[in-house]
């Protein structure tokens, strides 16, 4: 089953087995076989890689693990945030098309449906002077697993309770992530941007966050063009990137 798409997933790789498919799509990027929107898709990932050098947790077969290659060479290097908006715009318009309309983007690019994580991003750039020449979008969503060994991840299948077609909703999320890039290589950047803050979670609303090993109240007020978070903490603003901050549920 192929998607109905311009580009994303009709060169497509599907494997039984794999260390990661974002491994496989640098194969093939070395290798020089890759065409824009090549997708590798696996049932099982032994060493599926997470933000942070994290390890992803899904069970073999019932949940989407990809990667997409893509070329934004249009895109600059400072830019390069508006990618992981895009696609995590992409998986979160496929999870409300599903019915989970309270699913939400987790800075910087995991998806979440109230305080359980559904699922994560991971882009691995290839700059080239002040642009991007690849990227590889490792996708994980966690789509008919029940068990977990992570107390704070869900399902779609758990939400919704009732198990979908995989495949089907792979297909899916690939045409919907076409339409996103499509509309971020067309320069809508201030579009995705607010789309992107109206789907955040804890957008706006005061929460705790560890900053530098201690506890602090914060609201989270944006996000700048180059993907630091800005957040108010005692009536000052500031930005953090990726590892300066966290969560506290």
């Amino acid at each position: 089953m192929l998607p109905n798409t311009l580009f994303m997933g009709h060169q497509l790789y599907k494997l039984e087995v794999c260390e990661s498919t974002n491994t496989e799509a640098h194969k093939l990027l070395i290798k020089n076989e890759a065409t824009e929107g090549c997708t590798i898709i696996t049932d099982r990932q032994t060493n599926g890689r997470g933000q942070r050098g994290n390890f992803w947790e899904a069970a073999p077969g019932k949940n989407i693990t990809l990667s997409v290659i893509l070329s934004p060479s249009f895109l600059f290097v400072r830019h390069q945030f508006y990618l992981n908006i895009a696609v995590s715009l992409g998986v979160l318009d496929l999870l409300h098309e599903l019915g989970l309309a309270q699913a939400k983007v987790k800075w910087p690019n995991d998806l979440y449906f109230e305080d359980s994580k559904l699922g994560g991003i991971l882009i691995e750039n290839t700059i080239n002077s002040q642009i991007i020449q690849h990227s590889i979008v490792g996708i994980g969503l966690n789509i008919n697993q029940l068990v977990f060994g992570n107390p704070t991840a869900t399902s779609v299948s758990k939400i919704l309770n009732k198990a979908l077609n995989v495949e089907e909703v792979a297909v899916r999320m690939l045409e919907l992530l076409e339409k996103r890039y499509l509309g971020l290589r067309a320069g809508k950047l201030g579009q995705l941007k607010f789309d992107y803050l109206q789907a955040l979670y804890r957008y706006q609303e005061p929460a705790c966050f560890e900053v530098g090993g201690k506890r602090v109240a914060g609201t989270i007020v944006g996000v700048e063009e180059s993907g630091r978070l800005a957040v108010e903490i005692e009536q000052q603003l500031q930005y953090f990137d990726f590892k300066e901050i966290a969560y506290l549920i």
